[in-house]
């Protein structure tokens, strides 16, 4: 994976599989169970996208993404979203310092954005100016301080999450930020079996911890050659009737129920995300059913119901459904 400008080879393929593998062997002797949610962060990550993660507290959202941080060999920061917290907490600010010789001089200290996986806790709690500063760092992979425009080091991956249960005195992130986000992941209770491994691995004295198996130029490397796996011209024309289906009205029920659809960029992250999936699962070329199985995450947060939707308890999920049911391939 050295050159990144030649397209990936089956050699490529096979050697992404197998590392692909072992990351998720290393990331289940911390995390129990988890197995979709693990693969769309992956899948994000590898496709340079962010994810949004939404679930109650105490799913072990904090520990899968320090845990994802530690096998990948990534700086880790975990920022904590509250009503008062200011954009010069997440971004940084300058100091005034003076020297031995009396001479002043503005430096500035790094906020918690500069690192590689950024837990973004709670982002709904925080007011949208604070909310922004670190949209604009998803965006553009720069902060901008003091007149001076500081680079943020690659690979730069956010997680944030929102707690779907307690709404009061939230800041609702507007649709047209959410669209930043690559995927929608919903993070669900364990099955019982996984919830009794769960309390085994807990209350014993043994931990286990991830073993490195890439570092940050492996991803870049892996970034770069994800874009240059070519795509058929029916899956891509299949991903972009998806998303057109959420704001024409090719499907009536859709129409009764939508009052925004998905723009251009989730068609973007439909390919991107459906060439990560088959190159994980050691395969050439995405198919349609790498399409479809990441329609959910991709299109979820970039629905907006209107109050038919709510009447008839049709959630954005439920909409989903009805374009993978609807949709010709």
């Amino acid at each position: 994976m050295n050159d990144q400008n030649r397209t990936a080879t089956m050699d490529d393929v096979r050697k992404f599989n197998q590392t692909f593998e072992s990351l998720r062997s290393e990331i289940g002797k911390v995390i129990v169970g988890q197995d979709t949610v693990v693969e769309e962060l992956l899948i994000a990550l590898f496709a340079g996208g962010h994810c949004l993660l939404v679930g109650v507290p105490g799913l072990a959202k904090t520990l899968l993404i320090s845990t994802v941080a530690q096998a990948l060999d990534l700086k880790f920061s975990r920022i904590q979203f509250t009503p008062d917290l200011m954009p010069s907490d997440i971004t940084g600010t300058e100091i005034l310092e003076e020297d031995q010789g009396g001479k002043r001089a503005f430096r500035f200290i790094h906020g918690p954005i500069f690192g590689n996986v950024i837990l973004a806790d709670e982002i709904n709690r925080t007011p949208p100016k604070t909310q922004a500063a670190l949209l604009q760092a998803m965006q553009e992979k720069k902060v901008t301080a003091g007149g001076a425009t500081y680079e943020l080091d690659l690979p730069f991956f956010v997680l944030a999450t929102q707690n779907p249960i307690e709404q009061e005195g939230t800041y609702p992130l507007p649709e047209a930020q959410l669209d930043r986000f690559m995927f929608n992941v919903q993070v669900d209770y364990p099955t019982e079996e996984e919830e009794i491994r769960i309390v085994e691995s807990t209350t014993s004295p043994a931990s286990n911890k991830p073993k490195i198996v890439l570092h940050a130029d492996d991803i870049l490397q892996t970034q770069a050659l994800v874009r240059t796996v070519p795509v058929d011209s029916t899956v891509l024309r299949y991903a972009i009737r998806l998303v057109r289906a959420t704001r024409d009205d090719s499907i009536s029920q859709v129409k009764q129920y939508v009052s925004w659809g998905a723009g251009p960029r989730a068609g973007q992250n439909l390919i991107l995300g459906a060439k990560v999936r088959a190159v994980m699962n050691g395969r050439p070329l995405p198919s349609l059913e790498d399409v479809r199985a990441i329609a959910h995450p991709v299109l979820r947060h970039r629905i907006v119901t209107n109050f038919n939707a709510d009447a008839d308890g049709v959630s954005a999920d439920n909409i989903v459904d009805m374009l993978l049911e609807g949709v010709r391939e």
